[in-house]
């Protein structure tokens, strides 16, 4: 092994300055959000007026996060879209992972550049994309047929589908680097040895690609969960937690937005400890 280089001190100390920079940047301001969520001020900025939980728990005209009826229905509206586009991502994701690495057939090069063009696309310009084709579409189907496609209006069905356009290619990326490291003689030699397709899946592949779908979905979950720009633009009268925080903060801030960021920075933390622990363990 060769011996590193000995390095100057200036270099030395130039690396931790960068290094505590960078980190001072990353969290601070969310270390800011978090203690001002316990500032006994009307404002969610310094000065520091003393500890409180009123923020939580509420107490006389504050309104906590837990006594917000609508902040947390609209929490409660993010996990269920959340969800639904975990969901469809992972399961839509893995059949397309299975297509670009395991079938053969022309053009595959071409739709697998395709699959990541909504990754590059705007956000706000997707979610206009995808709002001006659903209400045409609605419009077409209920001129020429009678019929009334309420998923195709602005809403939380339409919110579903506008952020599993992208997310998608996320998850199928995801899971198709796991599959591409898949050794195949594994279940060539279990179909030798008399076992079915199903159980073969079920058995080898499977359990080999579980590490890859609870990653995609734990990203799934949370790009849906904190997604803004093309929810704004496909969201109905149910409006998500981050569309609710936005016109809040129109009205005017309040230390409540501070104790739902540092509730959803905890629940992000937890998430993605469980996350990395399952990965190991696997």
């Amino acid at each position: 092994m060769i011996p590193s280089l000995p390095r100057p001190a200036w270099l030395r100390a130039g690396t931790v300055v960068y290094a505590l920079a960078f980190f001072a940047f990353l969290f601070l301001p969310l270390a800011v959000v978090a203690v001002f969520a316990f500032n006994d001020a009307p404002y969610p900025a310094p000065p520091w007026r003393g500890f409180t939980l009123d923020w939580f728990t509420g107490r006389g005209t504050r309104v906590g996060l837990f006594a917000d009826a609508a902040l947390l229905g609209s929490i409660w509206t993010s996990v269920v879209v959340a969800a639904w586009v975990t969901l469809l991502a992972v399961a839509v994701g893995t059949v397309n992972a299975f297509l670009i690495e395991r079938a053969a057939f022309r053009g595959k090069q071409v739709l697998s550049l395709l699959m990541l063009a909504p990754l590059v696309i705007p956000g706000v310009i997707l979610g206009i994309s995808i709002l001006a084709f659903a209400s045409r579409l609605a419009q077409f189907a209920d001129d020429a047929f009678g019929l009334e496609l309420a998923f195709l209006r602005p809403g939380l069905p339409l919110v579903v589908l506008g952020q599993f356009s992208y997310i998608v290619s996320i998850a199928t990326l995801t899971i198709a680097a796991r599959l591409k490291r898949f050794d195949i003689t594994l279940e060539e030699a279990a179909a030798n040895l008399g076992a079915t397709r199903s159980a073969v899946f079920t058995t080898i592949t499977l359990p080999h690609l579980k590490p890859a779908l609870i990653g995609a979905a734990a990203i799934s979950f949370l790009m849906s969960f904190e997604n803004f720009n093309t929810t704004l633009m496909l969201v109905g009268s149910d409006a998500p937690l981050t569309v609710m925080m936005y016109g809040r903060m129109r009205e005017g801030a309040s230390p409540v937005l501070n104790a739902v960021s540092l509730f959803l920075m905890l629940a992000s933390a937890v998430l993605a400890l469980a996350v990395m622990r399952r990965r190991t363990e696997a």
